[in-house]
């Protein structure tokens, strides 16, 4: 299957966090996050996990907080989303549940990286991949074949597949990296108007 069932057994402690948010909020969604977007875009955003009160709250991607804000209006400037949905554009998680503090562990960004690859083996257009974040950078690469050493993760870094599709890293779109400057709008603008030069190239 494409996506994980509700109470995904793989990752023990995700498992326990979802388990005690059911608790703690029994109306939110608490379990793994879908893919969200069309599936036949030809650009694949790769995230790092749902947000506690965004994805895993609203139980669609980057939506719900700060981080889903900026890349809704973002891809909105570009014509890849009307409202809050993503157009010729699918959003994927490295990682499908809400891992404690935002921060997977390495045993269960590999416990869900097959439903990764699942999923983008079923996008027979996808040419383009945006991967936000170091953890989104390596399954990306991983997933479509590259090799690590050679694909170093940097914002605005531009790696070729073996197969000629295109991961671009960028800073994740997360409120930290924007309140610090490490992340400006500009910055992530110029990451998508990449994409899109590389769609029509």
């Amino acid at each position: 299957s494409l996506e994980p069932t509700r109470d995904c057994p793989l990752c023990p402690r995700l498992g326990a966090t979802r388990e005690a948010m059911r608790v703690e909020q029994p109306e939110w969604w608490n379990a793994p996050v879908p893919a969200l977007g069309d599936p036949d875009a030809w650009l694949v955003i790769i995230g790092l996990a749902p947000g506690r009160a965004g994805a895993n709250r609203t139980g669609r991607a980057f939506t719900g907080d700060a981080s889903g804000d900026l890349l809704f209006a973002t891809l909105r400037k570009f014509g890849l989303a009307e409202g809050g949905e993503p157009k010729d554009t699918l959003i994927l998680n490295a990682v499908r549940c809400l891992p404690p503090g935002n921060k997977p562990v390495p045993a269960e960004i590999h416990n869900c990286r097959p439903f990764l690859t699942g999923q983008i083996a079923a996008l027979p257009k996808a040419r383009v991949f945006v991967a936000l974040g170091q953890i989104a950078h390596q399954s990306a690469v991983k997933v479509l074949g590259g090799k690590l050493p050679k694909c170093r993760f940097g914002h605005l870094a531009e790696h070729r597949m073996p197969d000629g599709r295109i991961l671009i890293d960028s800073y994740h779109c997360s409120r930290y990296n924007t309140n610090t400057g490490r992340l400006t709008a500009d910055m992530f603008e110029a990451v998508f108007e990449r994409a899109t030069a590389l769609r029509d190239a």
